[in-house]
């Protein structure tokens, strides 16, 4: 392996080295922008003392991390968490800082403290994202934290059984090295031209299974957790907005959160034991497709329609999640960024390839503006690329400025009864 050649762990390393002064120095830049908005006098003058004893903190904690027994990563838990607390008390844009405790806290917290540092961490977020200042002035207020906090307490469920998960993992792979290093050893004097291409392997496959785990971890997550959380948020901030004028519309758009909360959380669940997709619990590609089509107009009141071409067949489970969630991601990227007024979607059976195409005449954009797909952060385009390609699938993007978008996935036809390449 090249020396140049950055691992999914190195990458991870820099993410929790770094990632805590990029983002509060992104909170300080909204919440100075936005002061006017949302801050008050005393506010300003707390969060100017608060800020630099948070990155005080972080530049102590980058100082003596290597070396810290559990007390110290407890405190300095602790004491970030509190410090996020009150800057988030002074500007909910501060949150944007506290996020970072969902991503670390099994790394700088013992088992015993792990449930509580994530439920701290839900309650700030909570708060920030209910639509209100803290502490919440009405009912309304109250019952939108509440229902805020109940999502943000199920998501701390999630990465629990997560970190779990991968935990046990760690602890398999281990063992299964540690036991193929023994009989190695024992073979070492009749293979020793062999030994060190051999480790280097046992090296390679270790990697490619966290990353490769990490990757659909975070590819599910983004296209059920995330997306769901969204909309929840729209229907409480909506909520918020006509509680006091219009309490029945109010209550409606609680009804609408609390079913997407619970839709959220059966993902969730499914992606942690990589199941199949809800929507094909039940139904072939045409009609999760056609219900997904029809939710997404519905919640968007974007006209949008369904359409299917070719003689339809049965489908690896495979191929029909990996389609079904393509189209679930470009939808959700034309409602955030097309500014879309129709949609439309198509899926073609031809012969031994089956095509999805995705099309909207929002005002499009430059594809070679966009980043390169890294594997990490966001899952917009590369992520589709990247989940076609697992399948020996092309995605394909025709767009320009003012032009509307129009994305196609092209895939294998890959029968019920067949593996997939």
């Amino acid at each position: 392996m090249s020396a140049h050649v950055t691992t999914a762990e190195q990458w991870w390393g820099r993410f929790f080295r770094y990632g805590p002064y990029g983002l509060l120095g992104l909170a300080a830049v909204v919440s100075a922008v936005t002061r006017n908005l949302v801050m008050s006098p005393a506010d300003e003058r707390a969060a100017v003392v608060l800020l630099p004893a948070a990155l005080g903190l972080q530049l102590w904690w980058s100082r003596t991390a290597s070396g810290a027994g559990p007390r110290a990563s407890v405190c300095y838990f602790g004491a970030r968490t509190l410090l996020a607390f009150g800057l988030t008390w002074c500007n909910p844009f501060f949150s944007i800082y506290a996020v970072f405790g969902y991503f670390d806290a099994g790394r700088v917290l013992p088992q015993r403290a792990f449930r509580p540092g994530l439920l701290a961490v839900a309650v700030i977020m909570a708060g920030a994202q209910s639509g209100s200042p803290l502490p919440p002035a009405t009912l309304m207020n109250w019952i939108v934290f509440g229902v805020v906090l109940a999502v943000h307490a199920t998501l701390t469920m999630v990465f629990a059984q997560i970190g779990e998960r991968e935990a046990d993992q760690d602890r398999s792979r281990n063992a299964t090295i540690t036991a193929l290093e023994t009989a190695n050893a024992r073979l070492e004097q009749a293979l020793a031209e062999n030994a060190g291409l051999h480790a280097q392997l046992l090296v390679q496959a270790r990697e490619a299974g966290v990353a490769d785990e990490r990757s659909r971890l975070a590819a599910e997550i983004h296209d059920t957790i995330a997306q769901g959380l969204t909309g929840i948020i729209a229907q409480l901030q909506a909520a918020t907005s006509t509680g006091d004028t219009d309490p029945d519309l109010a209550r409606e758009h609680l009804v609408r959160a609390a079913a997407l909360a619970r839709h959220s959380l059966g993902e969730a669940r499914r992606s942690v034991h990589n199941l199949l997709p809800a929507a094909l619990e039940h139904d072939d590609l045409p009609g999760a497709l056609e219900k997904t089509v029809a939710t997404w107009s519905r919640r968007t009141g974007v006209r949008a329609e369904f359409t299917v071409t070719g003689t339809v067949a049965p489908l690896h489970d495979e191929v029909g999640a990996t389609l079904l969630r393509i189209a679930e991601e470009a939808l959700a990227n034309a409602a955030r960024h097309a500014e879309a007024s129709r949609a439309g979607v198509t899926l073609s059976y031809m012969g031994d390839e089956i095509t999805l195409d995705v099309r909207d005449d929002g005002r499009g954009f430059d594809p070679a503006a966009l980043p390169p797909y890294r594997g990490a952060g966001g899952f917009g385009l590369g992520g589709m690329r990247s989940r076609a390609e697992r399948i020996a699938g092309t995605v394909e993007v025709e767009t320009g400025p003012g032009l509307g978008t129009a994305v196609s996935a092209r895939v294998p036809l890959v029968p019920q009864a067949q593996g997939v390449l």
